[in-house]
């Protein structure tokens, strides 16, 4: 790994929507998963508006510290220029040459391209069509699957950095000029934008332009196991090629874009920056829809198998795991004894933190907040979506178990309609959400059958003193 370079005079650095500030910017929480962190006020006075702009040793040294404990980000064209001459973009392809046409001119002619053929039927089509716009064809004799097409590609890379796109993907050479600039820091091995979707005209293109697995969000984060966002997706990202080394692993055909990015973000940081779009042509019809849905969560088992609990549908500490056994065993006396165990732990939780007594109250109430929050969206999502075998083979006995059932497919996906708002009507958007769950669900059984692993299904226990809570992996 190369050496660290300190981040440049006029970078601007933003703290993240989630995270609260306290006492004048002397104390803050937020981040995924959640922590607080207290600098002195000297240091604090520097963060105005909720940002930073680097311009000495102190600015650059507290924006330093915001981006490693995943509360900020640099703000993208605040960063240096970069060249477009420094990267070299990968288009793997099997079949699809309409789609590798729409790709290739979204690029247009200013970027270098390299499209690997894996075994097309008709590789004269996918020939064509590279010769068409000046790219140069690697061409596979057999399918060999995304990671080695991915990999043959590498190989023919003299450039510096690598780009990365599917062939139902669009990125202009915009998009990928800003990415580049991420790489000003030596630190950063991946770029990855946001991969959002044509809305279309079906209820299924409505639902993936709003909940597609390969759409991480509209907030920005540094990716690593158990942040807020925990990989990001090989339909598309610039790398720098030093740091990917042996590249894909060859034996995953579902999953290689999670296991690299894992591997990687042991040495390196991976920057999610989703003020830059990529544009993916979604599946438009249902059977197609849920068999890539079901591909994906086959993934699952052999992610574990590679990365233990990384994987894990869940993280329950103790805390975590006390509230959600009172959420689902739906006694009376419940609701008692679940408000005490979150005084109980929002009070030990603010008692570490340095900070004025009515400060340590608000993050206190937060944490229980927080807690209460975390503890029922995990529980719900493991019903619906790991679990759901299991919780409907409970539901046939026990009239707890449907309740608890019914209220998670409904308060999950009701959630999930607020939160990214799509242009569907909420009937319909759960039942897309609940076929999404069922389908990706159905991939994590078959995956943990075909390995005879049970890991892929099991939460991750911590300690007492981890406050921790992750979203689920979702490929």
């Amino acid at each position: 790994m190369t050496a660290e370079q300190p981040l440049p005079d006029g970078t601007r650095v933003a703290l993240h929507r989630d995270v609260r500030t306290y006492e004048g910017g002397s104390v803050l929480m937020g981040g995924e998963p959640l922590r607080v962190l207290r600098v002195k006020a000297k240091v604090s006075d520097r963060l105005m508006g909720r940002s930073i702009k680097v311009n000495d040793a102190l600015s650059r040294a507290l924006a330093g510290r915001l981006i490693d404990a995943g509360l900020a980000s640099s703000v993208t064209n605040t960063l240096p220029e970069a060249s477009l001459t420094d990267v070299t973009v990968v288009v793997p392809v099997k079949d699809r040459s309409d789609e590798l046409d729409r790709a290739l001119t979204a690029l247009t002619s200013g970027v270098a391209v390299v499209v690997v053929d894996d075994g097309s039927d008709d590789p004269s089509a996918i020939a064509r069509v590279a010769a068409q716009h000046g790219a140069r064809l690697v061409a596979l004799p057999i399918n060999q699957g995304p990671a080695a097409a991915r990999n043959a590609g590498l190989r023919a890379v003299t450039t510096p950095f690598v780009a990365f796109a599917d062939s139902d993907v669009a990125v202009a050479p915009e998009s990928l000029a800003l990415l580049l600039r991420h790489f000003t820091d030596e630190r950063v091995a991946v770029a990855a934008p946001r991969v959002v979707g044509h809305e279309g005209s079906n209820w299924i293109t409505r639902y993936e332009a709003a909940c597609s697995s390969l759409d991480l969000g509209p907030e920005p984060a540094l990716v690593k196991p158990g942040g807020r966002v925990a990989w990001v997706p090989s339909a598309c990202f610039i790398a720098r090629v030093s740091a990917l080394e042996a590249g894909f692993d060859e034996q995953l055909r579902s999953g290689e874009d999670v296991d690299l990015m894992w591997r990687l973000a042991e040495k390196w940081r991976i920057r999610y920056d989703p003020s830059v779009h990529a544009l993916h042509e979604h599946r438009d019809e249902l059977r197609p829809w849920l068999a890539r849905k079901k591909f994906y969560g086959t993934s699952a088992a052999p992610l574990a198998a590679r990365h233990g609990s990384a994987v894990a549908p869940a993280v329950l500490t103790p805390w975590l795991g006390a509230v959600s056994v009172l959420l689902l065993i739906q006694r009376k006396w419940s609701i008692a004894v679940l408000s005490v165990l979150l005084a109980v732990t929002g009070y030990r939780a603010s008692r570490l933190v340095e900070a004025e007594a009515a400060t340590r109250t608000r993050i206190g109430i937060r944490l229980a907040f927080r807690l209460l929050t975390g503890s029922a969206t995990q529980m719900s999502a493991l019903l619906v979506r790991h679990w759901w075998p299991v919780a409907v083979l409970a539901a046939c006995f026990s009239w707890r178990a449907r309740r608890a059932l019914l209220l998670a497919a409904v308060t999950d996906g009701l959630t999930d309609y607020r939160r990214t708002a799509p242009n569907l009507d909420p009937l319909r958007f759960l039942a897309a959400r609940r076929l999404d769950d069922l389908a990706y669900g159905t991939g994590v059984w078959t995956g943990a059958l075909t390995q005879s692993s049970p890991h892929a299904l099991l939460p991750r226990v911590t300690g007492f003193r981890s406050m921790r809570y992750r979203r689920q992996y979702r490929h």
